[in-house]
């Protein structure tokens, strides 16, 4: 499910951060009275009334600055108005309209993305009326709010929720296998995109974030049909300077939300790289079914090369070893057509049923072995599994002292019913819960 996207924008100063935190209800953003600390533009999970939201804090907009980073922090307000479902304009009201406010003010209203005008640090009760002034920036109905003690916010979330479009489904028929072509900047992800569709649909170039946007198309393979994701490359946060990009970045993982199975595209000439795994964590954290795609394996220059890069996959993605590995060339189309014969059969492992007596025979075999954990007197026994959900499958095992599983022990269960049943290329996770 694809979530709507809040994006937050304003001056430096104003209590962006502490905004984000008070709806998040964590300490996540960063709170600093130096202006420009928030840089990278980072998105935080919300909930309200059971309406989930992606909260996106964004840096603060000068318009008259010597920073270096001024010029495209400032693009946020015009990207944020292009790619939010909606905006909330965070203005100061302890000192009213300030220098900058009606430029923001200008640019957002050149869009037809829906603003909330809030005005912040309206600390004490009863000095609501105060924001009244800024009517004059055109922007509909100032809120008033503190972002420090909470006052007006619940109002304010009640009214941005019924203004926020409705979750967006998964797109397409239930025969379709959603797929999202992920990876770093230039390792080739859109030439693979390219070579999958037998035509040229996407943008190829050789500089980093050109695609901008995920752009679905519809595949037949056979008697499989797929939805094809090409996504914009993913880089570390401290990197991602250029505002559009932030966006292109928000949109990928939007992409990976509603993905079934993600294709890492990975360079073999560079190898696997910090980015790549952090790539991968995304896929795999969000449940996705995961395929590696060695791209350029043409242009390695010796079999020992090759070797190499081979061998040291066990170190740099142990973390998603269950994924399989296809060597290909997009540039000449070598192994490329072992790329969705994979990523169906990954699917089908990501949607598995596995019968439940079949599970707790497996446990009955894990038993007789012996291994277990105790501690202080107390002995692990687990009593009964059975499968509670898919995509990715879930196990619940029943246990008399459920607290006692370590991660260890978890990675144990996890490979036996790996060496059990058909899961490859798809995350497990497991459940423990306390015996009646």
């Amino acid at each position: 499910m694809t979530l709507p996207i809040v994006a937050v924008v304003g001056r430096p100063n104003v209590g962006k951060s502490t905004f984000v935190n008070r709806i998040i209800q964590t300490q996540n953003a960063i709170v600093h009275q130096q202006s420009g600390v928030t840089r990278d533009r980072s998105y935080h999970r919300a909930d309200w009334n059971g309406r989930e939201f992606m909260l996106v804090d964004t840096g603060g907009i000068e318009f008259a600055t010597d920073d270096a980073f001024g010029s495209s922090i400032r693009q946020q307000a015009e990207v944020a108005a292009a790619e939010a479902d909606l905006v909330i304009f965070l203005v100061d009201g302890s000192v009213g309209i300030a220098p900058g406010d009606q430029e923001v003010a200008n640019l957002l209203r050149r869009h037809k993305t829906p603003v909330f005008l809030v005005v912040n640090k309206l600390d004490t009760p009863g000095r609501e009326e105060a924001a009244h002034e800024f009517w004059a920036l055109g922007l509909d109905t100032p809120w008033p709010v503190s972002a420090t003690h909470g006052h007006g916010t619940g109002d304010l979330l009640d009214a941005l929720v019924d203004a926020l479009p409705e979750c967006a489904a998964e797109e397409g028929g239930a025969d379709e296998i959603g797929v999202a072509i992920i990876g770093k900047p230039n390792a080739g992800k859109s030439s693979l995109y390219n070579r999958l569709l037998g035509e040229e649909r996407a943008i190829v170039s050789d500089v980093a974030g050109t695609t901008r946007d995920a752009i679905d198309t519809l595949l037949d393979h056979g008697e499989q049909h797929f939805r094809l994701v090409d996504t914009a490359g993913l880089r570390r946060k401290s990197q991602i300077d250029e505002s559009v990009e932030y966006y292109g970045f928000v949109r990928a993982m939007r992409a990976i939300d509603r993905a079934d199975v993600a294709v890492l595209v990975i360079d073999a000439e560079t190898g696997v790289t910090d980015q790549d795994q952090r790539v991968a964590r995304f896929a795999e954290d969000r449940g996705c079914g995961i395929v590696v795609a060695l791209n350029k394996w043409d242009l390695l220059a010796s079999p020992e090369a090759k070797t190499e890069i081979v061998a040291r996959l066990p170190e740099k993605l142990g973390f998603i070893s269950y994924a399989p590995v296809v060597r290909v060339s997009a540039l000449t189309g070598t192994g490329v057509h072992k790329v969705l014969p994979m990523v169906s059969s990954v699917y089908t492992s990501c949607t598995r049923q596995i019968p439940t007596n079949k599970l707790n025979s497996l446990l009955t075999e894990l038993r007789a072995t012996g291994h277990t954990i105790s501690k202080g007197g107390r002995i692990l026994r687990l009593q009964y599994v059975t499968q509670t959900g898919t995509k990715p499958p879930v196990f619940t095992f029943f246990a008399n002292h459920p607290r006692m599983v370590d991660p260890n022990y978890e990675r144990y269960l996890e490979n036996r019913l790996r060496e059990s049943f058909d899961l490859v290329g798809t995350p497990v996770r497991l459940r423990f819960r306390q015996k009646g």
